[in-house]
């Protein structure tokens, strides 16, 4: 499979339609931004991670009966998957305060929480991605019915279920991540995007050490290694 023209380029991927009018190509580019693109930079071989990993999640996700976009990696920065429409909510799941969560409502930093909460942000760069309750989602008409956001928040919790009991068979507590979902063409709900340290908070299980974008955030250093310890991990290489 070929790409053909450009579609759209993001902070993270390219993404390219192809001949076949129902399949893309998301080209993994190496480029790190965060706090709304303020803060950039670049780090050779992120972006394969990130493809090797997604793709790994992604099988896992499909084997467990999560729909998803996903069809195969092509090749290191390369992944196939399905044309979708984007649904324009960022689906936040968080298990353990942190970032905003502890700063905007003073929650302890590393508090586990009582249950698992999702909510929603506006997809929307030029409005600094605000937070959404269900009224907005509907008034903006992101949604169809409250019956999908429903939807969405049960296919979130599912997803955060397999993906916390397998990380904790790698040593790794899944504290929160950004999910994106789209309809595909038949007008299915499906999980897209990718499912990446760029889109997750991971630390070790033994040391609490952040294994995740959170070392660009912070000034950290070591992502390229840690994002390597975490695919070597998923893998069962180490």
């Amino acid at each position: 499979m070929e790409k053909t023209a450009l579609l759209y380029e993001g902070k993270a991927k390219k993404i390219w339609n192809t001949e076949d009018e129902t399949l893309l190509i998301s080209e993994f580019k190496d480029d790190l931004t965060a706090f709304n693109g303020e803060k950039k930079s670049s780090e050779e071989g992120k972006g394969a991670l990130n493809n090797k990993i997604s793709t790994e999640l992604f099988k896992l996700l499909n084997n467990k009966g999560i729909p998803t976009h996903f069809v195969k990696m092509l090749d290191d920065n390369h992944m196939l998957h399905k044309k979708a429409n984007v649904i324009l909510i960022e689906v936040i799941v968080r298990n353990i305060a942190t970032g905003s969560l502890s700063r905007n409502l003073g929650i302890e930093n590393g508090k586990v929480l009582p249950f698992t909460l999702v909510e929603f942000d506006y997809k929307n760069d030029a409005l600094g991605d605000p937070k959404l309750n269900d009224q907005h989602c509907l008034i903006l008409e992101l949604v169809n019915n409250s019956d999908e956001l429903d939807y969405i928040r049960y296919m979130a919790r599912k997803i955060n279920n397999i993906l916390q009991k397998f990380y904790a068979d790698k040593e790794l507590t899944l504290v929160d991540f950004k999910l994106e979902f789209g309809r595909d063409l038949d007008g299915n709900i499906i999980l897209i995007d990718e499912l990446s340290p760029d889109n997750f908070r991971l630390w070790d299980a033994t040391t609490g050490e952040s294994m995740d974008k959170d070392r660009f955030r912070q000034g950290l250093g070591g992502l390229k290694v840690a994002y390597e310890e975490v695919l070597n991990r998923i893998l069962g290489t180490k």
